[in-house]
């Protein structure tokens, strides 16, 4: 694989942002749920608190699934950044 990976940046609710909580690295269930689910994409690199790595031949059509994916936690987040 060559060149940069994909970056899903997440904006996160007041209440899952850092240093406040862990966000997409919470404890909370829920939040360990959906690093699970973004885990099973064989296109995930790794998750931080703030974003998603994929990579960087990623389809387009699973960068933006996972996006959209994220992007309906409205418990969690408040806007996803595609890059």
């Amino acid at each position: 694989m060559e060149g940069d990976p994909r970056v899903i940046r997440v904006v996160l609710q007041d209440r899952w942002a850092p240093p406040r909580a862990k966000g997409l690295l919470d404890v909370d269930p829920r939040v360990r749920t959906l690093l699970k689910i973004l885990l099973s994409y064989p296109e995930v690199r790794h998750v931080l608190p703030r974003e998603v790595s994929l990579d960087p031949d990623a389809q387009p059509n699973v960068i933006e699934t996972v996006g959209k994916f994220i992007g309906r936690q409205r418990w969690l987040v408040k806007r996803v950044d595609i890059n």
